[in-house]
């Protein structure tokens, strides 16, 4: 008889641990970067409110207002990574478009490097507005990029089976601050 066990969850980082690391990637933006002539472009979902997170660091780091922030809305995996866009979908950004994008070092925040497909359409697209100076931000790189991209900034380095699903709980969208890994049973 073949049994299917469950998924099990399991909580690797908690609010508390993830403030630590997302201060710490303040640290290597402020180190690497001129803060005071660069903008943040969160991808939503969940990029967006860490660019937020990452945002107050540095201006708690700097004593000025942190960068400015934009979101862009990039969509190819639904939360369980299943495919839902086989090319990656962006919702082009027209604010973005009317700015000197050129003369700004912009820092582009996610929460999860998978396979790079997200990251790789958002620089190709800002590149295509004239950025000439892209950095990427992620708060886990799951170490299997498909794609020739990496993360400039990484806060976690989480190698995890090729089934099984890292999940970045991120307010406002979940009421807790929290990574788990979400381990999926195996037929018996």
């Amino acid at each position: 008889m073949i049994l299917a066990t469950t998924p099990e969850r399991y909580c690797l980082y908690d609010s508390d641990e993830l403030d630590t690391i997302i201060a710490a990637m303040a640290h290597n933006v402020s180190a690497r970067l001129p803060v005071h002539e660069c903008m943040l472009v969160g991808i939503l979902r969940r990029g967006e409110p860490l660019a937020r997170m990452l945002r107050q660091h540095l201006a708690a780091l700097t004593g000025q207002d942190g960068p400015p922030l934009h979101a862009l809305k990039v969509k190819r995996y639904a939360d369980d990574l299943s495919l839902l866009h086989a090319g990656t979908a962006l919702t082009e950004n027209p604010e973005l478009a009317t700015m000197d994008l050129a003369s700004m070092h912009l820092l582009v925040v996610d929460d999860v490097l998978y396979e790079g497909h997200s990251l790789l359409r958002t620089c190709a697209y800002l590149a295509s507005l004239g950025a000439r100076q892209i950095h990427t931000a992620v708060l886990v790189d799951r170490c299997v990029q498909k794609q020739p991209i990496r993360a400039d900034i990484v806060g976690i380095s989480l190698q995890v089976a090729p089934g099984d699903i890292v999940e970045c709980h991120v307010p406002p969208y979940e009421p807790d601050f929290r990574i788990e890994l979400v381990r999926h049973g195996q037929a018996r």
